[in-house]
């Protein structure tokens, strides 16, 4: 049987991507390796009783575009209302309600005031960078007039800024989130946060050079229409991918689950189809690939026919990650003074700082700094999960996982004491799923949110090479989609929506 597309992946980007072609009147199949669809949003049952998603917790950058061509809420999707950020930290909690704190509780007036200032530079400068990373990127030497005139009106809206806020511009995107933090802030709770938020899922720490383009990253997402917006998903993040794939069988999508791609079938230099790990082989017209463009090109494609250089570039992206999942079952609510969310523990700039240097030399800080929600839609009567994200926890561990599970969650939960005193006690049953879990557990290359760093030198038209830019492959009839390609990661599904645009539009020729 022959299809018009093959989509191989079902996490958000492979069902986005799935659902518009299909849209568009095409026969398509998508195939995932695992049991059900969702990737890391999709619900697991990690104890008897005890459900919650394994990677992704918290929704903060699903585009409405993709929300009404999908029509998401149609199929199921609840956001419900912004969740606030709680900073618990050892000198007491700060609360960020609304997007990224345009209201704060539980700090003084002037730094209150202060807070104030450096958000609006920070949420101006992501709103510029926006449009940027919601279309398609624009590849060197192949610029259209549409990309002409979108760079032109781009330029004209920052001229229009005045030249202070020009060059403001540029010497932010390069510098770290450290100087951007001091230079307003004296809270070390506040700036514990900014640091934070800009590292999470980067191998990079808040002195770090560029670093502050992680934070204008997540800035530039939002939820409900507010910048800096974020829920935490009625049903958990279960519900979302569920909306995904209702949307998908909505559209006419054949979804086979436990169908493992071994090869993409390359015939006279085109991609054709697909053989599957048992052998049967399916083709199609265009082929739409997911999962990482390492995966894809040298796994599935394999090295015989991509250029040398491709493959060389292939095999050095930064393509491992280095941040934990912990997820705790318990047997009752936890006293957080009544404060619900997303939490964030750390206790200033340089603790973050502190916690990311181990990383460096492949070991797992003593005193880590970390995310958690907690969740009840999962679970018994009286009880609760909570989902923890513990950055700088590397791919490459010196001291092996089998030792370094004990060590960080022994660590996590020591802090999670101090603030919730007893806690321990009500644990029934923990996990902690380090990067080379999330990768052969749920087929997460490498273990990475984001498939590739979101570094600098990989972001816009040089994600995930310039050679790679906007979704196309050097092989014709074959689509990039996944986290790997511009945007990048996150619960956005904007590289499945416009992998499969520029696939209609006929740029995958």
């Amino acid at each position: 049987m022959s299809f018009d597309a093959i989509v191989i992946g079902a996490g958000h980007n492979g069902l986005t991507a799935a659902t518009v072609l299909a849209q568009s009147g095409r026969k398509v199949l998508l195939l995932e390796a695992s049991v059900e669809v969702g990737g890391g949003a999709r619900t697991i049952e990690f104890h008897l009783g005890f459900k919650v998603s394994p990677v992704a917790h918290v929704v903060n950058r699903l585009h409405p575009k993709v929300i009404s061509t999908l029509k998401l809420e149609k199929h199921g999707l609840e956001l419900g209302a912004l969740a606030p950020t709680v900073v618990l930290s050892s000198t007491g909690p700060v609360v960020l309600h609304g997007g990224w704190g345009d209201r704060l509780d539980g700090v003084a007036s002037e730094e209150d005031r202060k807070w104030g200032e450096m958000r609006k530079v920070l949420l101006g400068q992501a709103a510029f960078l926006t449009p940027f990373l919601a279309r398609k990127a624009s590849q060197f030497g192949q610029f259209s007039w549409r990309d002409k005139a979108f760079l032109a009106g781009r330029a004209v809206t920052l001229r229009l800024k005045g030249r202070e806020k020009f060059e403001d511009l540029l010497r932010m995107l390069l510098i770290c989130v450290a100087d951007v933090a001091e230079e307003y802030l004296s809270d070390d709770r506040l700036q514990a946060l900014a640091a934070f938020d800009a590292v999470l899922g980067q191998r990079l720490g808040p002195r770090s050079p560029t670093s502050l383009l992680g934070l204008l990253y997540k800035l530039s997402g939002g939820v409900n229409g507010v910048p800096g917006g974020q829920v935490v998903p009625i049903g958990g993040m279960g519900a979302v991918a569920a909306s995904f794939a209702a949307s998908a069988r909505a559209a006419g999508v054949e979804l086979r689950c436990g169908a493992n791609v071994a090869r993409i079938l390359v015939e006279d230099h085109r991609a054709v189809g697909v053989i599957l790990a048992d052998g049967s082989e399916v083709r199609a017209r265009q082929v739409v690939s997911a999962t990482s463009p390492q995966a894809t090109l040298l796994g599935m494609v394999g090295p015989a026919h991509l250029d040398a250089g491709l493959v060389r570039s292939l095999s050095i992206l930064p393509g491992k990650g280095n941040v934990a999942k912990l997820l705790l079952a318990l047997d009752g609510v936890p006293d957080l003074a009544g404060m619900a969310g997303r939490f964030v523990v750390a206790d200033s700039l340089n603790e973050v700082e502190r916690a990311f240097n181990p990383s460096k030399y492949g070991e797992v800080p003593d005193r880590p700094v970390f995310e958690f929600v907690m969740d009840k839609s999962g679970t018994p009567d009286g009880a609760a999960v909570i989902s923890a994200c513990i950055p700088f926890a590397p791919y490459d561990l010196k001291q092996g996982w089998d030792k370094g599970r004990k060590a960080l969650t022994k660590a996590v939960m020591a802090r999670l004491e101090k603030h919730s005193p007893g806690i321990g006690k009500s644990v029934v049953h923990a996990e902690l799923l380090a990067p080379p879990d999330l990768e052969s557990k749920y087929g997460i290359p490498g273990g990475h949110w984001h498939h590739v760093d979101m570094s600098a030198d990989r972001m816009l038209m040089l994600r995930p090479l310039h050679e790679l830019a906007g979704y196309q492959s050097t092989i014709p009839g074959l689509t990039l989609c996944g986290a790997g390609s511009h945007p990048g990661g996150g619960i956005s599904g904007i590289s499945g929506l416009n992998a499969a645009q520029s696939v209609i539009a006929g740029d995958a020729v």
